[in-house]
């Protein structure tokens, strides 16, 4: 961690805890800041509250007070969750405070550089890769950010000989002022989190922050498939590094139907790649320039797509059972992320699928449901599904309770040679706490079978 002093004697309001906010309020005392966090929850029901209490960190818990701001902060750094219509993160843009997350923080105590990525899809499959990759080629990285380690915990303990990879979400992007990855990374924009953000357009503005601090010195690798893409990447000032997926190209990296082009050179076969799907290509040229940006070997890059078999919960390959495939595809939250599922096989489907129903449309699945052959819907939107699916031209079709008991209706639907593939298209919340919960559950099932 560098000798960082501009925080020193500052009051600093920490806004919500979680693992961010207390790593953020523990670097923050570190630095010499007055700090004061403030939290929802109880502090009878707050271990964190109360351990940063012990260090001599206030804490209001349980409320949060509508003076608060009177209390003269000077900088807030708030929970990536928390919406900017909060009152009181509203409140402190009216006066004029600082309003950062705990990736601005990293990055202004970190002696490493970062590797940030983001993007709407495929942002944690890149992030593992390139993470793996470069461990292979003993570049001493460390992984963080919405992957699920606390970046300034990781900043903290880094050094002058790391590289930090980094996943990013738009939330965590927002509140960034001068976070500036040497190697960023945009997957890809589509519609998503308009709720918090409330247009496509405040979204994508936000995921450009990745890139928007960077200088000539820096390199971008974007996706030059999506127009949209395109035109945020000609406002960046870094080298610009494209990529495709729709054939070979001379510039940046590329790939057809049989290998993958760094600056116009085949580099790497295509059936020496373990992952499948195109939207898991785009992941993988993603990383693959990243790590050549990096000055990682060749070599090493190869060693690690010949194995790697994708995030758990995201395409993840489970098991061969009686000559089927399993896959955990729990992540497919949405319909986008279930067609790019779907498109990565051409042999027969047994689809796993339902959750949480928030009135959205199965129709963006429909070219990709063709390889289908049977559908096992749960959850609130289990019959929607199923109607969708039989308007699909699907023969089979079952209503399961849930997951335990779609892997049974599965099994028994399926034949020697086909897949077997959760991607569910809708959160889990109306049965399962998080997608991680429901992909463990099918794990779990789907090791079961004798």
């Amino acid at each position: 961690m560098i000798e960082y002093t501009a925080l020193q004697h500052r009051k600093v309001l920490v806004l919500g805890l979680a693992k961010s906010g207390m790593a953020a309020a523990e670097l923050l005392h570190e630095l010499g800041a007055f700090v004061t966090v403030n939290d929802a929850k109880s502090f009878d029901a707050n271990p964190e509250a109360q351990q940063l209490l012990t260090k001599g960190i206030t804490v209001i818990c349980g409320r949060h007070p509508e003076d608060l701001l009177d209390e003269g902060f000077e900088l807030i750094v708030k929970n990536p969750g928390i919406p900017y219509s909060n009152p009181i993160i509203a409140d402190a843009l009216r006066r004029g405070l600082p309003v950062i997350t705990e990736m601005e923080l990293a990055y202004l105590v970190s002696e490493a550089p970062f590797i940030g990525i983001t993007g709407t899809n495929g942002k944690t499959t890149t992030t593992t890769i390139i993470f793996e990759m470069l461990e292979k080629g003993a570049k001493q990285p460390l992984i963080a950010g919405n992957i699920g380690t606390v970046a300034c915990g990781v900043a903290k303990e880094a050094t002058a000989e790391n590289v930090i990879v980094t996943e990013l979400s738009s939330f965590q992007l927002m509140g960034t002022r001068e976070f500036k990855p040497h190697i960023a990374i945009l997957t890809n924009l589509y519609d998503a989190h308009l709720d918090y953000h409330g247009t496509f357009e405040e979204y994508a503005e936000a995921k450009f922050g990745v890139t928007r601090n960077q200088t000539e010195e820096d390199f971008f690798i974007f996706n030059n498939d999506q127009e949209v893409v395109r035109q945020y990447a000609a406002k960046s000032k870094a080298q610009k590094v494209p990529f495709t997926t729709n054939g070979y190209a001379k510039e940046g990296i590329s790939a057809d139907d049989d290998a993958i082009y760094w600056q116009g050179e085949r580099i790497i076969e295509r059936a020496n790649i373990a992952l499948p799907g195109k939207h898991n290509l785009e992941n993988i040229c993603c990383a693959v320039a990243a790590c050549l940006l990096h000055g990682c070997e060749l070599e090493a890059i190869k060693a690690v797509l010949a194995k790697f078999g994708g995030v758990r919960h995201r395409m993840q390959f489970v098991r061969d059972w009686k000559g089927r495939k399993i896959y955990n595809d729990s992540k497919a939250t949405n319909c986008l992320a279930a067609k790019s599922a779907l498109e990565a096989f051409t042999k027969p489907i047994i689809l796993l699928a339902g959750g949480l129903d928030r009135g959205h449309s199965f129709e963006e699945m429909r070219e990709a449901m063709q390889n289908v052959k049977a559908v096992v819907a749960f959850g609130e939107t289990g019959q929607r599904f199923i109607e969708f699916a039989k308007s699909c031209g699907v023969t089979q079709t079952v209503a399961a309770t849930n997951v335990e008991d779609a892997v049974v209706y599965a099994a028994d639907l399926s034949a020697e040679g086909d897949v077997i593939l959760l991607s569910p298209a809708c959160a889990s919340w109306d049965q399962y706490e998080s997608f991680e919960i429901r992909g463990d559950v099918y794990i779990d099932c789907v090791m079961k079978l004798s």
